[in-house]
C-alpha cells in the first residue's frame, strides 16, 4: 500500500510539473483575464447594465474539471484568495497540490507513526499549502498597508497640481512600489476599459479587503456624490491611517511577552527531543518504535497545534 501511494504522489507531482510548463505559454491570456475580471464583478452588482466585456476565468486547464469547479462558490472564493496572495496558479492546480501534500503527510505518518494520527497528519499535510498562501496573503496585505498612506498623499498632491483622479491613479502606479503600484495600475486599466469609477473602487475593496481601503473608497464615493475638497479629505484619511498604525505598534509592544511565550512553548518540545536523543538515544528510541510512544507523538502534535491557535487568538488584537 505504501509503494502504491508513493507512486501516486510521484506521478502526480510529475504531471503537475509538466502541466505547469505548458501553462506558462498562456501567461498573456491569463493577465488579460485578470484585467477583465472586474467587468464581470460589476455586471454582478448591476445586472441591468449593458457590459459587453465579460470574463471567462479558468479555474482549471482541464475543460471538464473547470466546468465542475465553477459550480462551487467555495472554489471561486479560493481563486480570489489566491489572487489576493499574488499566487499565480489556478484553483484546480492548487487543489491538486493540497491533495499531493496530504498524501505525503499520510505516507510519512504511515511509515513513522501508528495508525491513530494518520488522518490527522494527512489533513495537516493538505492544509500546509493553504497555510502558505494565507501567510503570503497576510504579508502582502501588511506591505500594502505600509505603503497605502504614501499613495493617498501622492494622490492628494497630484489632484492639487490639477490632475484628474484617473490620471492620478496612473501616477501612483508609476511612482510607488508593489503591491500598491499593481493595485492602482489595475484601477487605472479598469477605468481605461470604460468601467465606472464606482465599480473600480468597489473592485479594489474586493481585492484588498482592508479597513484602510474601505475608508478610502467610502470617502471618494461620498465626495463624488456630495462634492467637497477631495484633496483635504485624503489628507485626513492619511493622518487617520498613520495614527492607527501608531496605535497598532503600541499594541504589539504590549503583546510582545505573549508572542515570546508562544515561541518558547512551541520550540521547547523539539529542543527537549533533540537533547534527549543526544544524551540517551536508547531511551528516546522507544518514543517512535513503541506503539504507545507513537500515539503520544501524534497526540502531542495535535495539542501543540491547538495551543498555538489558542495563544494566537489571545494575543491577536484588532485595531
Amino acid at each position: 500500500m505504501g509503494i502504491i501511494l508513493t507512486l501516486f504522489v510521484v506521478l502526480a507531482v510529475g504531471v503537475f510539473g509538466l502541466l505547469s510548463g505548458f501553462d506558462r505559454r498562456g501567461e498573456p491570456a491569463r493577465m488579460l483575464r485578470e484585467r477583465l475580471a472586474s467587468i464581470e464583478q460589476a455586471a454582478q452588482r448591476h445586472p441591468g447594465e449593458d457590459l459587453t466585456l465579460l470574463r471567462d476565468e479558468l479555474l482549471s486547464s482541464v475543460p471538464a474539471l473547470n466546468q465542475w469547479l465553477k459550480r462551487s462558490n467555495r472554489v471561486v472564493r479560493l481563486q480570489r484568495f489566491l489572487s489576493q496572495a499574488d499566487v499565480k496558479i489556478r484553483a484546480g492546480r492548487f487543489l491538486l497540490i493540497s491533495a499531493c501534500s496530504g498524501a505525503a503527510g499520510f505516507l510519512l505518518a504511515q511509515w513513522f507513526l501508528s495508525a491513530l494520527p494518520l488522518a490527522a497528519l494527512g489533513l495537516l499535510g493538505g492544509l500546509l499549502p493553504i497555510a502558505f498562501v494565507a501567510w503570503r496573503r497576510q504579508r502582502r496585505f501588511h506591505k500594502f498597508e505600509a505603503l497605502f498612506p504614501e499613495a493617498i498623499d501622492l494622490l492628494g498632491r497630484s489632484m492639487r497640481a490639477g490632475h484628474a483622479l484617473n490620471t492620478s491613479l496612473e501616477v501612483i502606479a508609476v511612482e510607488l512600489a508593489e503591491p500598491v503600484a499593481g493595485e492602482f495600475r489595475k484601477m487605472f486599466d479598469e477605468q481605461k476599459f470604460g468601467l465606472p469609477m464606482r465599480d473600480v473602487l468597489l473592485n479594489l475593496t474586493e481585492r484588498m479587503p482592508l479597513v484602510d481601503v474601505k475608508f478610502f473608497v467610502t470617502a471618494v464615493l461620498l465626495q463624488r456624490e456630495t462634492g467637497g475638497n477631495l484633496a483635504e479629505m485624503l489628507d485626513k484619511i492619511s493622518y487617520l491611517i498613520r495614527e492607527r498604525f501608531k496605535l497598532l505598534r503600541q499594541v504589539r509592544v504590549y503583546t510582545a511577552q505573549g508572542r515570546m511565550t508562544m515561541g518558547i512553548l512551541m520550540a521547547l518540545p523539539f529542543l527537549c527531543a533533540l537533547m534527549m536523543s543526544t544524551l540517551s538515544p536508547t531511551m528516546f528510541r522507544l518514543l517512535y518504535t513503541d506503539p504507545i510512544g507513537k500515539m503520544l507523538i501524534g497526540t502531542g502534535f495535535l495539542m501543540m497545534g491547538m495551543g498555538y491557535l489558542l495563544i494566537r487568538k489571545i494575543i491577536r488584537i484588532r485595531v
